[in-house]
């Protein structure tokens, strides 16, 4: 026995800024709605959009508030999710070190930072949105209902880390994203900003499935999070498809909870349940892994979900000992932590001085060049999953075992070809006198006649 078959991928909306920037206009300053139209440039010259699928699967576009975005192609394997990130920050990346020389050719100068990060400097929240492909069922919402709890509480293994400022003065958080999400469920992202968005976008056969759109989440830098972030999730919805009930979890007031957790960095903040005694985020998580272990017991399990509960055990270890080095590599508010205190140490700075604010950003900076993430992978600071080999061949190969085998396909022969062609998550178009389409509603499908003959015809 083995764990269903799921589909997974991440959506990363990025902050965009300029540093050292000039122009005539604007003065010593080049707002983000002009740093995007130079980071999109090239990929409007081949795309002829700023909303594009790309050889490998995935989709790149600019979001509300000039946030470019990426979402990875659909995965079968939380490994492939990992590594499909990656790919779209070395894409994402490259289009940063271009935009940085057209601007000094435009005699503007400066340099592009994106940020994988949720909060800009004046409050304004962006996410990285999880989905999971889950079975249509009559009770989704009894379903999502269940699961709120253990979003809320996840943060404590998954969070990215924050100062946060306050009246009271500057404190270390668990979580960017959560001081910025108004409703446990909603239809809406950017009104309410929903732990869970209910919209029903499978893309996919509507019939047979549903996409459970998760927006609470931090954005990760450490892999080793992303792995955790996405795996802990498959084992639980694994459990709950099964039947496995957590009802007995629910929180009497989600939304306060989500920030009293992110604010207590000993995560032990007794939480009021709908039915029993207050249960702490720490005690929550232990009872989650719990049932997660019952009800993987006997499955054969892959190494990397096995690696996935060692991890998620040994995090809430590090937890309840107070003894955060053991997962100061792996988790990125330990990691954080640790990169700030060190500082802080060596300089005098307190937690709310302006370097600590820098600091923070370098650790969110995309840049291997200028941010901190793989200085610090190179030097065993930060753990690693996917090889530099790996990230390269992924910024043009998609996963080879979903659906986003026959888009990458598909894309990469249309543009060889130069043939004019459309496409989204479902759909494959040559926008010929014939304007072929091929329907891809099932998302575990890597073959498909239908495409090969498309491609075929493109070139014939």
């Amino acid at each position: 026995m083995s764990l269903a078959p799921r589909i997974i991928g991440l959506e990363t909306e990025y902050g965009i800024t300029v540093v050292g920037a000039r122009t005539p206009e604007t003065g010593p300053a080049l707002g983000a709605d002009e740093a995007a139209r130079y980071l999109f440039r090239r990929v409007v010259e081949w795309g002829r959009s700023s909303n594009v699928f790309l050889r490998n699967g995935g989709r790149l576009y600019l979001d509300v508030g000039s946030h470019p975005e990426y979402a990875t192609a659909e995965c079968a394997d939380v490994r492939d999710v990992v590594v499909q990130d990656r790919a779209g920050e070395a894409i994402l990346d490259e289009l940063a070190e271009e935009a940085t020389a057209r601007l000094a050719a435009d005699g503007i100068g400066g340099r592009i930072h994106l940020l994988k990060n949720n909060v800009d400097a004046v409050g304004n929240g962006f996410g990285c949105h999880e989905n999971y492909l889950v079975r249509r069922r009559r009770d989704f919402q009894r379903m999502v209902d269940q699961l709120v709890p253990f979003f809320i509480t996840r943060q404590i293994l998954t969070g990215a880390g924050a100062v946060r400022q306050s009246a009271g003065g500057a404190a270390y958080t668990f979580s960017q994203r959560s001081e910025h999400m108004w409703d446990a469920m909603s239809s809406a992202t950017t009104r309410s900003r929903p732990i869970i968005n209910t919209r029903d976008e499978p893309h996919a056969d509507a019939e047979r499935y549903r996409r459970l759109h998760v927006i609470s989440g931090d954005s990760s830098v450490a892999e080793t999070t992303t792995l955790l972030k996405t795996g802990m999730t498959v084992l639980l919805l694994d459990l709950v498809e099964s039947g496995g009930r957590l009802d007995d979890l629910l929180l009497v007031e989600p939304m306060r909870a989500i920030r009293d957790v992110s604010r207590d960095l000993t995560a032990r903040t007794p939480l009021e349940l709908a039915e029993g005694p207050r249960r702490s985020a720490l005690e929550l998580q232990e009872e989650y892994l719990e049932r997660v272990l019952r009800h993987t017991a006997g499955m054969t399990l892959s190494p990397v979900l096995r690696d996935v509960l060692e991890l998620w055990e040994r995090g809430l270890r590090a937890l309840r000992t107070g003894d955060h080095s053991l997962v100061d590599t792996e988790l990125d508010w330990a990691i954080k932590e640790r990169l700030i205190e060190r500082y802080r140490a060596s300089t005098g700075a307190a937690l709310s001085d302006v370097r600590v604010e820098r600091l923070v950003l370098a650790y969110h900076d995309l840049s291997p060049q200028h941010g901190l993430a793989q200085k610090m992978r190179d030097r065993g600071l930060m753990a690693s999953i996917a090889s530099a080999d790996e990230i390269a061949t992924a910024r043009t190969t998609p996963p080879q075992t979903t659906r986003a085998k026959l888009r990458g396909d598909f894309v990469a022969a249309a543009q060889d070809l130069r043939r004019d062609h459309t496409v989204d998550w479902v759909h494959l178009k040559l926008n010929d006198a014939t304007h072929q389409t091929v329907l891809c509603k099932d998302p575990f499908a890597n073959r498909d006649e239908r495409v090969d003959a498309l491609i075929a015809a493109m070139e014939g």
